[in-house]
């Protein structure tokens, strides 16, 4: 308002009225207020780039990159160096191809504009479908408010030629990297969900999976945290051996600042014993981070070696993943105990542990003490046979398997398809960071499966 009623006194000074009319004595105070609000416009204008690269990462739809979590107690402040320097370079071409500040404001009008005009309609969405406010209310809202945003929006239209272009060339360039790079994840997460390895198929080949088991412990990294991925399939059929000890890793990120210790790790065996298959969910905060891969394995096999125990403790009485119904089995038991100390008529009687698979008959005391001694025994015996193996076969050596998988355009694709996932698609999972980075696997001990499917 200020410039405008300037202007009004002086129209020859339409080509430089932000700066002439700012009088010569506070001149140098002026530009110092504005330099410094400048930086708190690009402040935040960075937190608002990192926040829609981190809520596109969890969806899926942008190149993993580095993001580093700069707060205990608040999620979204975070630091994302690759993007900061992405913009410092878009920053520093958009100054020096332009070398005019009325082009670059042309650019920021057609940015803040768009932007209006896009709140206004997730708005209008908001009020429908989460507050299911009364329709009325809607149509006023969104009336008066295109009113505003259409004027300034046909104005900006006659300057798109004059700067206004280059926001709605990043915004389409950012669309199609991220619209690529969702339909090639999507597809082939599609194409791991579909192939997965039977369990009737893993029977099938017996104990020795129909190949050589050779000593050691093979870490199969997949994203699927059910199911035998087909990259493990792949691999048995083009090498004639594998490891003695197979476990399916799965590392999962939570949207929590850290995961306990003792809640970090959910084992689950795969197949009957004699495969010595299992499976490792590993859940992760934003800010527990496995840096040095021995530990990260001294922690897995530590909580192998515990489930191997809860187990076989477990063995007979329900089946090794329902924790929950062993502690009702064992209430069950303990009530019944304190029944049969305070009357002794029911000594005799026998009682049933009921699962939800089965039910278990249990004798009293007196009259089972000989076969729980046995069965005791044999599961001891069992869990002592099969830590010793474990622990031969971790002092063998531990081996990273990792999938390297390729999309590829079928041959009968249209050629925009084929650009899209040879090309684009390709590149970007090319520069983005690679899997063994995240997981931090030592290269001496990584072996990396290829695999190559066409969508």
């Amino acid at each position: 308002m200020g410039q405008a009623a300037y202007l009004m006194q002086n129209k020859e000074h339409v080509v430089d009225a932000f700066y002439r009319s700012i009088p010569d004595s506070i001149y140098w105070p002026v530009f110092i207020v504005a330099t410094l609000a400048a930086i708190v416009a690009s402040q935040a204008t960075i937190t608002a780039t990192f926040s829609i690269i981190k809520q596109a990462l969890a969806h899926g739809c942008f190149p993993r990159v580095k993001v580093v979590h700069t707060s205990k107690k608040f999620l979204g402040q975070i630091y994302i160096p690759d993007i900061n320097w992405i913009l410092m370079v878009l920053c520093i071409a958009v100054t020096a191809g332009f070398r005019n500040q009325s082009q670059i404001g042309n650019a920021y009008g057609t940015a803040v504009v768009i932007v209006m005009l896009v709140t206004t309609f997730l708005m209008t969405l908001i009020m429908l479908l989460v507050w299911r406010c009364h329709w009325v209310l809607v149509l006023v809202f969104t009336f008066l408010s295109l009113v505003v945003e259409c004027t300034y929006f046909s104005a900006v239209l006659f300057k798109v030629d004059q700067g206004g272009w280059v926001p709605l060339v990043i915004a389409a360039a950012f669309f199609v990297i991220m619209y690529v790079w969702h339909y090639g994840t999507v597809k082939r997460y599609e194409f791991e969900m579909h192939s997965k390895v039977s369990m009737a198929w893993i029977l099938g080949l017996g104990p020795s999976l129909g190949l050589v088991r050779v000593p050691g412990i093979g870490l199969v990294y997949t994203e699927l945290a059910s199911g035998v991925p087909h990259i493990f399939s792949h691999f048995i059929t083009n090498l004639p051996a594998v490891h003695s000890v197979v476990v399916f890793v799965c590392v999962k990120y939570l949207p929590v600042y850290t995961v306990p210790e003792d809640e970090r790790f959910l084992m689950k065996r795969i197949g009957p014993k004699s495969f010595h298959m299992f499976r490792c969910v590993a859940r992760y905060g934003y800010k527990d981070l496995h840096k040095k891969d021995e530990e990260f394995e001294r922690k897995l096999f530590d909580n192998l070696f515990l489930f191997v125990r809860l187990e076989n403790m477990m063995e007979g009485c329900s089946d090794s993943d329902e924790y929950s119904l062993y502690g009702q089995q064992t209430q069950h038991s303990a009530s019944y105990l304190l029944r049969s100390n305070g009357n002794s008529t029911t000594g005799d009687n026998d009682f049933t542990c009921s699962t939800v698979d089965s039910i278990i008959p249990v004798k009293s005391p007196t009259q089972g003490n000989n076969t729980v001694t046995s069965s005791g025994r044999e599961s001891s015996q069992a869990e002592a046979d099969e830590m010793e193996f474990l622990n031969r076969c971790r002092d063998a050596g531990v081996v990273h398997i990792l999938g390297n998988t390729v999309v590829r355009a079928r041959r009968d694709s249209r050629f925009y398809k084929k650009i899209a996932i040879d090309y684009i698609y390709a590149f970007l999972r090319k520069i983005c960071r690679e899997n063994s980075v995240i997981f931090n696997v030592p290269h001496e001990s990584l072996l990396n499966v290829g695999q190559i499917f066409y969508v």
